[in-house]
């Protein structure tokens, strides 16, 4: 069995909504994004997946959510932004482009991180 793993990072806002406590306020994170791909068979060159393809794949859908209050994107209208919520958004869009991507890491502070894999 390989895995990979590639690092990314994004800042963004958000608040949680039917939550009572500071997170129900607008406030920001500097996220890191750790992703995950797993699988038992290399390709031609011998590689699971090209890093260089993950780390851009990975990289436009963290830019998409840098810099934005994540509660205006679709995928949250009706769910809240949670760190669960974001790994669950990120594990989708990477999946549409890699079917090894195994699971996906958001910290959403140096103690802090949720995951999502099937």
């Amino acid at each position: 069995m390989f895995q990979l793993r590639v690092k990314g990072s994004f800042s963004s806002a958000h608040f949680l909504k039917n939550y009572n406590g500071k997170c129900e306020n607008l406030h920001g994170h500097n996220y890191k994004v750790e992703l995950f791909v797993l699988g038992t068979e290399v390709n031609e060159t011998y590689m699971l997946e090209d890093f260089t393809i993950l780390k851009r794949d990975l990289k436009e859908i963290t830019e998409f959510l840098d810099h934005r209050n994540l509660n205006e994107i679709d995928f949250f209208e009706k769910r809240n932004p949670t760190a669960e919520m974001i790994a669950l958004y990120i594990y989708e869009n990477m999946k549409k482009k890699h079917e090894n991507v195994n699971k996906v890491r958001i910290w959403e502070t140096e103690n802090q991180y949720a995951e999502y894999y099937q």
